[in-house]
């Protein structure tokens, strides 16, 4: 009987245990799943939220790094009679645009705003336009100094007619007219005389800073090239010969480099019958230490001496210089006002 009860009390937890069976266990994992995707979307909100103060803190250091205020960012803008105002505007992505108008950057913003920003950007332009422009004035007045020591050696060499100048956008180039001088016809074996022209230019080099490349030329002449397969290989050995002889007379090696251009870079027209003896040359060109948008100016600032052109000894220039000082004494009167005449 006992063992019957038992039997009997296994019988009934059984069913009790049936009875409890939860069929709602789903919605436990549900509601996980909604809360993961609750916290994701509040990652992503606060993600792409901007914190307002650290944005104007970062805002106006920008602003004045560059010398101006951006009224995008900070919010102020000026009334048209000079008076600041202040107004709560969204910080502005620049990256964003206004389908309206088109304008980047200025989306959500008055017409006196985006005309606030656009003379604050040209103000920034302006600046940095007449600091490379300085720059550029500066490095062309350094390159003709090194112009008038050359041409000081050379002159005292008699050989100042054996070279042209002129001042690219790569720095000063100190063009050696072979004409069997420096190199014979289908030679790359310097001349005497072109041992000479190189003596006179080389120690003024070794003083300066600048990295020198050295340039090989042909001319424009269709005969065959008698001891190298074509020009391009005749240019690379006159160009590399010039190279080694700098080094051997107190150039750095790391300052120096060759290159060869054949007959692709005439220096006058190859029709002009000059061209048979101009264009077959060496450029010792002195490398100017300014960046790509300064150097780009670097013609302009030279003036005339961005053409080709003899050399000017120091005394040429001291010359011009006390000419061109004295005939602005000249124009100017007694009032002390330049470019007044009398009758």
């Amino acid at each position: 009987m006992s063992a019957g009860g038992g039997t009997r009390r296994k019988k009934v937890r059984h069913e009790e245990h049936e009875e409890h069976v939860n069929h709602e266990r789903w919605l436990v994992s549900y509601a996980d799943m909604l809360t993961l995707l609750f916290v994701l979307f509040v990652v992503l909100y606060s993600m792409s939220s901007v914190d307002q103060k650290k944005f104007s803190e970062l805002a106006t250091s920008l602003s004045q790094g560059f010398g101006s205020q951006n009224v995008a960012i900070t919010g102020n803008v000026s009334n048209l009679d000079g008076a600041s105002q202040t107004t709560d505007i969204v910080p502005i992505d620049p990256g964003s645009t206004n389908p309206g108008n088109g304008e980047s950057g200025t989306a959500g913003m008055t017409k006196e705003q985006r005309s606030a920003v656009d003379r604050a950007l040209r103000a920034v332009d302006r600046k940095k336009a007449s600091e490379q422009a300085k720059a550029a004035t500066k490095e062309a007045e350094d390159m003709k100094a090194i112009e008038h020591k050359i041409a000081d050696a050379l002159d005292r060499a008699k050989l100042l007619n054996q070279v042209k100048f002129t001042i690219d956008r790569r720095g000063l180039v100190v063009t050696v007219v072979t004409n069997e001088v420096v190199f014979a016809g289908n030679r790359a074996d310097l001349q005497p005389g072109g041992e000479k022209i190189l003596d006179a230019i080389a120690p003024t080099l070794a003083k300066l800073p600048n990295n020198i490349e050295v340039d090989g030329h042909t001319n424009q002449l269709k005969a065959p090239t008698t001891f190298y397969p074509s020009g391009w290989e005749l240019s690379a050995a006159r160009a590399s010969t010039t190279v080694r002889y700098l080094i051997g007379h107190g150039l750095a090696k790391s300052r120096m480099s060759a290159a060869a251009f054949s007959d692709t870079m005439p220096l006058i027209d190859p029709k002009d019958p000059r061209a048979v003896t101009m264009n077959r040359r060496v450029d010792v060109v002195v490398l100017t230490m300014l960046n790509p948008e300064q150097a780009a100016l670097l013609p302009a600032a030279a003036g005339p001496d961005a053409k080709l052109h003899t050399g000017v000894t120091s005394a040429q220039a001291a010359a011009a210089k006390a000419a061109a000082a004295k005939a602005a004494a000249a124009a100017t009167d007694s009032t002390g006002k330049p470019g007044t005449t009398h009758n």
